[in-house]
């Protein structure tokens, strides 16, 4: 029989979500046998939690090899940086937000050692993903990297984190409503086969996400789910074998943003705006995107980002080069058309984008 699935399927050997879990570091990894690491912390991060990386991982006698921190997700620096990482290197952690984690993720996947991903903020699925986000020619480019050997969230230090960044989680993670739905469009449409198994999963994380009860963005539960949900989400790639059950035409959007502006939002926030977008196109789920959206404050916040939507038109006729062997509903004029028409007469989008 013809095996269709991949033989061997990558998933974390730990996800630690807990409040309190930086100062638990050390335990977690030498339930690994991990002992020794370079860590490469973000900006300013060093001085926050430097002191309590530092002694967890000293009580259970781990070495540190180097610890920098680190502000560049240029291939060529960070290309620099894996191969001058230290032989006896066993692990290599990324400490911060989205850069740091990229440039981790990457220089581990460069030597083939294990990375470890500790995200300070839940602005979107990079920590559990097997793909960095790399400055290419001075431009956002997704590139293969390995999934995470573990995960280690501490939520104490997500509720800290500034709300903008919360609100970039959120749109990530209420994409997969838009992407799954491309995903299925493309099988039906004859260009692609979806993983029934990699679909539940990502279907689980969202739905699971999205029907979460909350009073606060910032409640236990709800960072809780988003994280969990976000992890789970990089999962789904894995088993998929590509980025299909968690990107669609809303992150081809996002990604033609990114190559178009010098100074793109946040990826989850772009994402999910054109999640919005999206779901009114394909007529699906827009009333479940637009609840969520408005009850966590998410649409506020976008109204205070004076957003060009002639930005968003020219996004729309680029996105289907940015993927062009996928057939999301971008691919075909008659959406990218009607995608336009709604910047200019959707409610909502009219208010988001000021016209």
């Amino acid at each position: 029989m013809k095996q269709k699935n991949n033989d061997y399927i990558a998933i974390p050997a730990f996800l630690k979500v807990e409040n309190g879990a930086l100062a638990k570091i050390g335990t977690y990894l030498k339930e690994s046998d991990i002992k020794k690491v370079v860590i490469f912390f973000g900006n300013g991060l060093i001085d926050m939690f430097g002191n309590t990386v530092m002694e967890s991982l000293r009580s259970a006698d781990i070495e540190v090899l180097e610890y920098q921190e680190l502000d560049s997700v240029r291939l060529e620096d960070i290309t620099a940086l894996a191969f001058s990482l230290p032989n006896k290197t066993q692990a290599v952690i990324g400490l911060g937000g989205g850069k740091v984690i990229d440039a981790a993720k990457y220089s581990g996947f460069l030597r083939k050692l294990p990375f470890i991903s500790i995200p300070t903020s839940a602005s979107s699925d990079g920590f559990s993903s097997a793909s960095a986000s790399i400055l290419i020619d001075g431009r956002r480019n997704s590139v293969p990297a390995r999934m995470p050997y573990g995960i280690i969230v501490d939520t104490g230090v997500i509720k800290s984190a500034p709300k903008h960044f919360l609100y970039s989680g959120i749109g990530d993670m209420v994409s997969k409503i838009t992407a799954l739905y491309d995903w299925q469009y493309e099988e039906d449409q004859g260009y692609a086969e979806v993983n029934d198994f990699a679909m539940m999963i990502a279907k689980k994380a969202v739905n699971s996400f999205v029907r979460t009860p909350f009073t606060s963005i910032q409640d236990d539960l709800f960072l809780k789910e988003l994280l969990d949900s976000l992890a789970m989400s990089g999962i789904a790639n894995e088993i998929a074998g590509n980025s299909a059950p968690t990107s669609g035409s809303e992150h081809l959007i996002s990604h033609a943003l990114d190559k178009m502006l010098e100074v793109p939002q946040l990826h989850g926030i772009q994402v999910g705006i054109a999640t919005y977008l999206m779901s009114l196109v394909q007529n699906h789920r827009y009333k479940r995107v637009h609840t969520i959206f408005t009850d966590t404050g998410f649409f506020n916040y976008v109204e205070t980002l004076a957003l060009n939507v002639t930005d968003y038109e020219n996004a729309i006729d680029l996105a289907p080069s940015i993927k062009p062997f996928r057939h999301t509903y971008l691919h075909e004029e008659r959406y990218r058309e009607q995608a336009k028409e709604l910047l200019h007469h959707d409610n909502t989008l009219k208010q988001l984008f000021h016209v």
